[in-house]
């Protein structure tokens, strides 16, 4: 055998060896999607959202005011969870598509206390039809619409309110999360309420007594903890009313409280009013 046969094996064996000794670089594994934010995404209907000049300077005037207000109601020390509420007065929805007026008229009351109002004529505003009360797309009846109904008829209503709407991503984030934190912890701060619009899928959480299908339900978010608001209270118009309206209502309550990050996940693909 030559010299230069035996450098070759030599090589070979060398490589063969470093290639059995070298352990491949694995990819990482593919996160499955959510799949509560893939069906919304697979199934929205919502045409393209747009705001006004106004509502852009506003909210981020508001955002930047209520940047951190969790924290800082963080209370110091352990304790009984205490729940601080701007004292929304509760109503039963009218009929089974009426959540929205039912919700405009317990968001107002949190502010001003007044009880009673008429689901109808807040309906009226709203131009909520037998499909419910939009989140967007639809113009209220109110001077200068801007296509969020709740967000106009409550400024039409309480005209230094200053709502906005806050659209939500399919699946919302840490930090969606967190800005909801904030935003709720500002408005109960100044006595206003949040109108929340859910849109509840099978398979995903819901709204504190509603059963495992797809519903689009609107809430007024009334209320947070005081541990950095990680609960909040909300009134559901369901609750109270009777069975033969709205078959599952029995289970509902008119008053509940759930996770803020769950509740900010059950308004993904909509949003909320604040």
């Amino acid at each position: 055998m030559t010299r230069g046969t035996l450098l070759t094996r030599a090589l070979t064996g060398a490589l063969l060896l470093a290639a059995a000794l070298t352990v491949p670089a694995q990819a990482a594994a593919p996160q499955p999607a959510d799949p509560v934010g893939a069906y919304k995404a697979a199934h929205d209907t919502l045409p393209p959202q747009q705001l006004t000049d106004a509502q852009r300077t506003l909210i981020a005037e508001k955002s930047a005011a209520a940047k951190g207000a969790a924290g800082k109601s963080r209370k110091s020390g352990a304790g009984t969870l205490a729940i601080l509420s701007a004292g929304a007065l509760h109503q039963s929805q009218i009929n089974s598509y009426y959540c929205g007026p039912a919700t405009l008229v317990i968001t107002q009351s949190a502010h001003d206390e007044v009880a009673g109002r008429s689901q109808t004529t807040a309906g009226d505003q709203l131009n909520t039809t037998t499909a419910g009360t939009a989140w967007y797309g639809v113009n209220a009846d109110v001077p200068n619409p801007t296509g969020y109904p709740m967000v106009d008829v409550l400024n039409y209503r309480i005209t230094y309110a200053g709502y906005v709407p806050k659209a939500l991503p399919y699946t919302p984030t840490a930090t969606d999360k967190a800005n909801f934190r904030d935003h709720i912890t500002h408005n109960v701060d100044y006595d206003y309420a949040i109108a929340g619009n859910a849109w509840e899928v099978v398979g995903g959480p819901h709204l504190v007594g509603h059963p495992n299908r797809e519903i689009f339900h609107w809430v007024s978010i009334d209320g947070h903890s005081d541990d950095g608001a990680t609960q909040v209270q909300y009134r559901d118009p369901v609750g109270g009313v009777s069975t033969s309206i709205i078959s599952w209502a029995a289970s509902v309550p008119k008053t509940a409280t759930i996770s803020s990050d769950t509740i900010t996940t059950i308004m993904g693909g909509r949003g909320y009013v604040w």
